[in-house]
């Protein structure tokens, strides 16, 4: 168990979550950074008083100055200030940022040899390859916090040279079995309802699309050192089992929880141990029945592309990881239809240079031209 965190993207639902979690096992908080929410990093500066805070807005970092001026943190601002927040004096590193901003970060506290308790989906997404050789090389432990990954690290714990396959389940989303035609009119207030997690609106709508899940199937790849068919989707829309894994002799093992991150991150922080919860306990007597389904391919394109990205390697999973972290930005914004998250990231795929083994510069370079694709088109 670790003594000590950091916590990037302090504000979010993992992020507070992550300082709850925090807070109940005793760890101490050295840094933490936002995006631009002042007014609730002031309340978490005041209340478990780092040494360092950062704000990757310059305007949110200037007002956070004046808003903490009595207190002894230092401010820190931009992609600068969450490199220096992931390098401070702490034992783990909760990346809960979103998008491939949290690449550079993660990659500092790797070398640092800090445990990385992974939030941030796009940093293996992006760059897999070259996060889990410097993780290998440094020795820095990789915890995952997502639950379906939680699952599986659960599942393979002194079981890794005996898996066959890894079972990724996910609920399916709001518009589980939806045509084409009937998502066209979805909005973003629609999106953003999961039937089952409380999440942020970026991963709600991913989970919508089921480009979460396709962002999973490559993450869990570079994870857990397997091959694109070595995991099978499976659709469960109770969201009871969060994954599972079969073993060589046919055997499968399944993580059961409520669904609840609570879980997952407390467990990244306190591993290899257990340490008491407050959360639900499953009920059984009065659990639903569960049900399981192979993903409609046709109705969750977004998840077929991520899969062929997964099988095309290269810089396609960063292209479609940018190109759809914009299109999803600008659905939210309603200046496009939620089809369209679909159609932009396609086209950015489509566009995107065939590149076998890309270094960081490559991959930084694809992030930002994804983005501008999916913005212009």
């Amino acid at each position: 168990m670790i003594k000590s965190i950091s916590v990037l993207g302090s504000t979010g639902s993992i992020g507070r979550q992550s300082l709850e979690a925090a807070a109940r096992l005793g760890l101490r908080v050295e840094a933490l950074t936002a995006q631009r929410s002042v007014e609730l990093m002031e309340e978490q500066i005041r209340r478990f008083r780092p040494s360092f805070a950062a704000m990757y807005d310059e305007k949110a970092a200037a007002a956070l100055r004046v808003a903490v001026a009595d207190m002894d943190v230092e401010i820190g601002e931009g992609l600068s200030g969450l490199r220096r927040a992931a390098a401070a004096d702490c034992e783990g590193v909760v990346t809960a940022v979103s998008g491939a901003v949290g690449l550079r970060p993660t990659l500092d506290a790797i070398e640092l040899k800090k445990r990385i308790c992974l939030a941030n989906k796009e940093t293996l997404v992006c760059a897999g390859a070259l996060v889990m050789a410097a993780a290998a090389r440094t020795g820095a432990e990789i915890i995952p916090v997502d639950s379906e990954h939680s699952a599986i690290f659960q599942c393979l714990e002194g079981r890794r040279d005996q898996l066959k396959k890894i079972l990724l389940t996910g609920s399916g989303g709001p518009f589980r079995g939806w045509t084409r035609e009937q998502t066209a009119s979805v909005t973003p207030q629609q999106a953003v309802k999961h039937p089952n997690w409380s999440m942020g609106a970026k991963i709600s709508v991913d989970s919508a699309t089921m480009m979460n899940k396709g962002l999973e199937f490559i993450e869990a790849m570079h994870l857990f050192a397997v091959g694109p068919d070595d995991i099978q989707v499976v659709v469960h829309p109770q969201s009871v089992i969060h994954s599972m894994v079969e073993l060589t002799d046919g055997t499968v093992l399944a993580q059961l929880a409520v669904p609840d991150m609570g879980l997952p991150i407390q467990y990244a922080m306190t591993w290899p141990e257990r340490a008491p919860s407050p959360y639900r306990r499953l009920d059984f007597w009065s659990m639903r029945d569960m049900t399981f389904q192979a993903p409609d391919l046709e109705k969750t394109p977004c998840l077929a592309l991520a899969m062929d990205c997964a099988r095309r390697g290269g810089v396609a999973p960063a292209v479609m990881s940018a190109a759809n972290e914009r299109a999803v930005a600008l659905f939210l914004q309603g200046r496009i239809g939620y089809n369209d998250i679909y159609d932009r990231v396609a086209a950015a795929v489509e566009r995107a240079p065939r590149i076998a083994d890309p270094t960081l510069d490559d991959i930084l370079q694809a992030d930002a031209q994804a983005r501008l694709a999916a913005e212009e088109r």
